[in-house]
């Protein structure tokens, strides 16, 4: 390692250390232990333009083990992404700061994916990659390239113990993605103490049996072996690869080096002395950064932007030549396309029979698939039930990256991970899809599209006790209460054609959200007042003449079940109203005036009526109100029979409308 390397790594490691240090919070274990491995990547091996972090052909590199977030934020206030200042770096953990405590999508110039629930950032790179794999083949030419980039994903020892990775990576081999570059930081500590405690596997083995090329660095400070190793794994056309690196946590801290008590908690101040001293630090003052160092990462960042510009060279060249492959390309990164679809009569157009919304949805996506070229996903295993196929679209695989059909296979976890990764990726439109009490599986991924705004959407089908004969534990009960708790989640449960296509509609036009599409087994009627007020998630399907006395509010399968009993009321001369709540999130959206105009507030005697837990409905119910819903989990047996058994039925709505 010659001096400017040295100096330069480091500089990432005592930059962390004083920046844990006077935060009095997090992690300096990672970073001083990977700090080689980053640096080598970063400078000599990612294509990247810090004067352009968006670059569209751009190498991506996530930290999966979110927790060394300072040694991501040394790299990018080095290379001078966004503007990341040392006052910036002297923030870390601060509230309002552009440095929290663990990497944030759209907080931080540079951070690519946010991570921190480890093994997320392996998931969401196997997305990534799958992007690229999928825009390569279906934008490349001979002698145009365009799309022709690596995702490298570095994380630890409990990013491997959890179960997504196993997931993910078992995918990414399959589908042989080749530009899928694992490291795997080594250093056989855990919070606990040692791996040895709960971790003993060949991890090696086990990445080989995933299909990974496998290559190990025994020297975590070599930077000339992990180049080589890079190297190597770029070589491999055919596997993704997996480069373990032997590192030591809290490297160069003589009380920390090699401890688990280096992996959570501040050096302490005589520690970060110790560490400096030990490295040779030539600078005396807490977050000092030597100018040669500022200087050569300033000659490195120049480099990069050459290599960004030969690559607009080739694409103006590209798109001179293949003026209907510019036009393509356009669509796919139009983050507008859904808008085409708000007066497309055909899109909105009521089906005019019983039909499960599964049903509806899998057209409605057929037909959308055909003008949004860049919409792709699939099913965990499930297609076929979800109705999730696109016919003509093809299977993404190994032989065919250009599908658009993705069979994930039976993972929810990390098939929702992925489909994050493709999101943020960009270039493409994707939805991933299962059962809907499989939603549980999918949460943590789940959580955290709506925590990076990022507007997938969720397929989810099989919605209430009407799976019938497979009983309580495929029937969902608590999971629209799960996903409604989410911020920033829309949970759309149509009742029939017309808000069924509003639910498609508002989930491929949203920019920031993602959305959950609840969808029945059993078919449903075409529903008398449906509309279009759907987009504003709770609207009037039903009225009276003047302010009612009862307002009845259901979703999904329950609302046709509210018009009957609304019928029954109206004819015995009581003053009914009845609205369709798609989705609550959307409604809550709206203006107050508008609230008031469906739910005034003098109107407190109101039903709930969902096939589902009563949980969160209390807003609306309030004190003097009711709900028509479950109370324990379902059972097996014929649909039919059971929401009679369970109480949804017009005489026991009718009956609890009396009662108030």
């Amino acid at each position: 390692m010659n001096k400017i390397d040295a100096l330069s790594v480091n500089t990432i490691r005592v930059l962390s250390a004083d920046a844990i240090q006077k935060a009095k919070s997090g992690h300096p274990g990672l970073p001083l232990g990977a700090a080689p491995m980053a640096y080598e990547l970063w400078t000599r091996h990612m294509n990247h333009n810090p004067a352009d972090p968006d670059w569209p052909n751009r190498d991506r590199f996530i930290l999966s083990g979110g927790h060394g977030s300072m040694l991501l934020y040394s790299l990018l206030h080095l290379f001078g992404y966004g503007g990341l200042s040392m006052d910036d770096i002297k923030d870390f953990r601060q509230l309002g700061s552009v440095t929290p405590g663990h990497p944030e999508y759209g907080i931080t110039v540079g951070v690519e994916a946010t991570t921190g629930p480890l093994g997320a950032g392996m998931g969401m790179a196997v997305g990534m990659a799958m992007a690229e794999a999928h825009l390569a083949a279906v934008f490349n030419k001979e002698n145009y390239p365009i799309v022709d980039h690596y995702t490298y994903v570095l994380g630890g020892d409990g990013c491997m113990m959890e179960g997504i990775s196993s997931e993910a990576f078992s995918l990414a081999g399959t589908l042989g993605l080749s530009k899928l570059i694992v490291l795997y930081d080594s250093n056989r500590i855990s919070i606990e103490g040692s791996t040895d405690l709960a971790f003993t596997e060949d991890v090696t083995k086990r990445m080989e049996s995933f299909g990974f090329q496998t290559l190990t660095v025994e020297d975590g400070n070599d930077l000339e072996a992990i180049g080589a190793a890079i190297e190597e794994a770029k070589a491999d056309t055919q596997r993704p690869s997996f480069i373990t690196v032997r590192t030591e946590i809290g490297y160069g801290c003589p009380a920390k080096q090699g401890k688990a008590s280096a992996h959570g908690e501040p050096l302490g101040e005589e520690n970060v002395a110790a560490l400096k001293e030990n490295l040779r630090w030539p600078c005396a003052e807490a977050f000092q950064v030597p100018e040669e160092v500022y200087a050569h990462f300033a000659r490195l960042s120049e480099e990069k932007a050459e290599t960004e510009a030969a690559w607009k060279v080739m694409f103006a060249a590209y798109c001179q030549e293949y003026p209907d492959m510019e036009a393509l390309w356009d669509q796919y990164h139009d983050e507008n396309q859904g808008l085409q679809f708000k007066n497309d009569e055909e899109f909105w157009a009521d089906s005019g029979k019983p039909e499960a919304t599964r049903s509806l949805s899998g057209r409605i996506l057929n037909y959308m698939a055909g003008k949004m070229p860049n919409l792709i996903g699939g099913s965990a295993d499930l297609a076929p039930s979800n109705k999730t196929v696109m016919a003509g679209k093809g299977d993404f695989s190994r032989e065919t990256p250009e599908g658009c059909n993705i069979h994930f296979g039976v993972r929810e976890l990390a098939m929702t991970a992925v489909g994050n990764g493709l999101m943020l990726h960009g270039g493409l439109r994707p939805f991933v899809a299962t059962f809907f009490v499989f939603s549980d599986y999918m949460k943590p991924m789940a959580r955290m599209s709506a925590l990076m705004n990022l507007p997938l959407t969720y397929v989810l089908t099989h919605d209430s006790i009407g799976v019938g004969e497979d009983g309580p534990t495929h029937e969902p009960v608590e999971q629209l209460a799960m996903l409604r708790s989410i911020p920033n989640f829309r949970v759309f449960r149509p009742c029939d054609s017309t808000e069924t296509a509003a639910a498609w509609y508002s989930a491929v036009t949203s920019r920031y959200t993602p959305t959950a599409l609840v969808l029945s087994r059993q078919n449903l009627p075409t529903v008398e007042g449906t509309g279009r007020g759907a987009l504003k998630g709770g609207y009037i399907i039903s009225d009276c003449e003047g302010t009612p006395e009862v307002i009845l509010i259901a979703t999904g399968s329950e609302v046709s079940l509210a018009l009957e009993a609304a019928k029954i009321l109206t004819a015995e001369g009581r003053k009914i109203r009845v609205v369709s709540m798609p989705c609550m999130e959307l409604f809550e959206e709206q203006t107050d005036e508008y609230k008031e105009s469906v739910l005034p507030r003098s109107v407190t005697r109101r039903v709930v009526v969902e096939a589902a837990g009563s949980f969160g409905w209390g807003s609306y119910t309030g004190l003097d109100g009711a709900c028509v819903t479950m109370e324990g989990f379902g059972a097996s047996g014929p649909a039919a029979r059971l929401f009679e058994h369970f109480g949804f039925t017009v005489d026991h709505v009718v009956e609890t409308v009396k009662a108030l």
